[in-house]
């Protein structure tokens, strides 16, 4: 991991991000608790996800540039997210970067990074 370069760029730019966020998905898809909450044509999904990843990662204000201000909390609201389900989240992107080749100290960086925003959408307790 290179201190003096992004996390978008650590993680390897466009294309590099691009491949997580299919990976990450797939998995998602696969999830017996995430996968409902979804709808079957996850193609936006995944632009959006790629778009906010870029922003969020330092690769530039892709997201707010194409949909305004992120307010991702508020975008998030009519789906029920407990606890459990920001942690089995936060899972399937730490097998995604395992599996895309994403290295330590760079994985956990990451994930520490993704924790705080998986956690601030929760709206609703443990079921």
């Amino acid at each position: 991991m290179n201190p003096n370069e992004s996390i978008y760029e650590n993680l390897g730019g466009a294309e590099a991000l691009h491949r997580l966020v299919e990976v990450f998905y797939a998995k998602v898809q696969l999830h017996p608790q995430l996968g409902p909450l979804f709808p079957k044509d996850i193609s936006p999904v995944l632009e959006k996800q790629y778009q906010f990843l870029t922003q969020f990662f330092g690769g530039g204000p892709l997201y707010s540039e194409l949909h305004g201000h992120p307010m991702m909390r508020a975008r998030h609201m009519h789906i029920p997210i407990t606890p459990e389900r920001a942690e089995e989240w936060l899972q399937c992107m730490k097998e995604a970067l395992v599996e895309t080749g994403v290295e330590e100290p760079l994985r956990s960086f990451v994930l520490s990074r993704l924790a705080g925003p998986a956690h601030h959408f929760v709206n609703m307790p443990q079921e």
